[in-house]
């Protein structure tokens, strides 16, 4: 979801009103620096694996999961299944419209 209307900035917004959601994306910049080794999924082309997010974020899965689906569901976060497991990544192309129309305001 590219940011082209005004009225979907809002859910983008929202998602990233969320401290826990904020510091999602921040380790997602460098998983290899912020998430240990692992074994099925390149960091840095799939991510980080949903439970080393889990882990890091100090909170229950389902709170986790909540977090990371509203994440996907505004286009800042791309998550892909590979060998059973969810991986998690920044998606640049969103968030670098996101903040251009964040700077329009």
């Amino acid at each position: 979801m590219l940011l082209a209307q005004q009225e979907t900035l809002e859910p983008v917004l929202k998602a990233l009103a969320s401290e826990r959601r904020l510091q999602i994306l921040e380790w997602l910049k460098d998983p290899v620096a912020n998430f240990p080794p692992q074994e099925h999924g390149d960091p840095l082309e799939h991510g980080a694996c949903n439970l080393f997010i889990v882990d890091k974020l100090g909170v229950s899965q389902p709170a986790a999961t909540r977090h990371l689906k509203v994440l996907v569901d505004v286009g800042l976060v791309i998550a892909t299944r590979r060998k059973g497991w969810t991986y998690y990544r920044r998606n640049e192309a969103n968030i670098a419209a996101a903040i251009a129309e964040i700077a329009k305001i």
